[in-house]
């Protein structure tokens, strides 16, 4: 039998999260950042820029995909496991690969890309074996890492894509309102985290009818767990008087989007209720600085002080905010675009970014626990826009 090292199967009706314009203005601005960086073709291996340039989130299970875009193409490459699915959810063309022999993918990418080309690829996601085949089946005349410039690139949203990120914002929205309602003394955290997975992804399908339904989660945390922003939902069950931290995570498309509040059960003591109101002053004041002209470093240093003044500083445990967009928690990051001491980004109309001050006070002192807030907001003209909508605060979130 003559088994192919590639070829093409095109099956179906096609089905993208935007316009097929919307692409192809993503594929133009690349372009240009390749012509200015004297790159003959790009090969692009992470999941948010080959989703982000082309729509079509793969699923790795160990074998490579890649997106190779060049002057005049934009061909997807994937695994034959999948057949045509990489095509129906792609902007462009797409060659599937076989696994008949060791390295038919590179075979597919070198006969989108040729030889002793200029190499356009990501130096924080190719691995290092990876890169030693690239340069095997390539023979590049030269790589250029473009991953900071399309990180640039997508920090700056469509409004097709705030569209997408604002119904994200509002499914976020409505898997907290299910677990305010589920959350009762007695209950565990994960009986609560999936009434609110569950009611997300109802409202994803009923919002998205021809999407894609994959990766939405909750981190639902109580008591000690709270202590961390990413700890993973258990079997603890709820007490009176615990403090709660309510993370509600929609995956529309490959776009993230998220809510973050604290609450408590029944009941707050004084010492908690204290860092609580302080977190949310915290939190207001980190909206009002959020507009075009402000750093991410001068953002931050404010919020810094005001903490400070109240000496709470020493309980801050990670950034203010960050980007939206293609983006998850295993995949993706616009870090160019956090709000932390180091990052010297200026804020523009179009750019999309959280606000979500965290405090952590240790176990065995007043007040223990962990108390995050977390909205969305778009950069306007003039200021920001608020794109979340559940309640934060004491008034709303003393539940159960």
């Amino acid at each position: 039998m003559d088994r192919p090292e590639f070829y093409r199967f095109h099956q179906g009706e096609r089905v993208l999260p935007f316009a097929a314009s919307e692409y192809e203005d993503r594929l133009a601005g690349l372009r240009q950042i390749m012509e200015a960086l004297g790159v003959d073709a790009c090969l692009f291996t992470s999941m948010h820029n080959i989703a982000y340039y082309s729509g079509f989130l793969y699923c790795a299970f160990g074998r490579p995909y890649g997106l190779v875009v060049t002057p005049t193409e934009s061909v997807t490459i994937s695994a034959g496991i999948d057949a045509a699915q990489p095509w129906r959810r792609s902007h462009g063309d797409n060659i599937t690969y076989t696994d008949w022999h060791r390295n038919n993918y590179w075979r597919a990418v070198r006969s989108v890309t040729g030889e002793g080309r200029t190499i356009g690829l990501e130096g924080d996601h190719l691995s290092l074996s990876q890169k030693a085949v690239l340069d095997a089946f390539l023979t590049p005349l030269s790589t250029v890492d473009v991953a900071p410039a399309t990180m640039r690139q997508r920090m700056h949203k469509s409004p097709a894509e705030i569209e997408l990120i604002r119904q994200g914002a509002q499914v976020a929205d409505v898997g907290g309102y299910a677990i305010k309602d589920a959350i009762k003394v007695g209950a565990r955290e994960i009986d609560v985290a999936m009434a609110g997975r569950d009611a997300m992804e109802l409202e994803i399908a009923k919002r998205f009818p021809d999407a894609e339904y994959r990766d939405s989660w909750v981190w639902f945390q109580s008591g000690i767990n709270t202590d961390g922003a990413h700890n993973p939902v258990t079997g603890r069950k709820l007490e009176v008087g615990d403090i709660l931290s309510l993370n509600t995570f929609p995956m529309i498309s490959g776009y993230y989007t998220a809510l973050e509040r604290t609450l408590f059960v029944q009941h707050v003591d004084e010492a908690s209720l204290k860092i609580w109101e302080a977190n949310v002053a915290a939190h207001e004041y980190g909206i009002s600085l959020l507009k075009p002209g402000m750093s991410c470093a001068g953002i931050t240093e404010k919020i810094n002080a005001f903490f400070q003044d109240r000496d709470l500083l020493q309980y801050r445990t990670f950034g203010y905010g960050h980007s939206f967009g293609v983006l998850s928690h295993y995949y993706g990051r616009e870090a160019g675009l956090e709000l932390r001491e180091d990052i010297n980004t200026v804020l523009e109309p179009g750019m999309v970014i959280s606000m979500e001050p965290m405090l952590t006070i240790p176990e065995g002192q007043p007040g223990a626990g962990g108390y995050r807030e977390h909205d969305i907001l778009v950069i306007t003209e003039t200021g920001n826009e608020n794109i979340t909508g559940y309640p934060y605060g004491p008034a709303f979130n003393i539940v159960g």
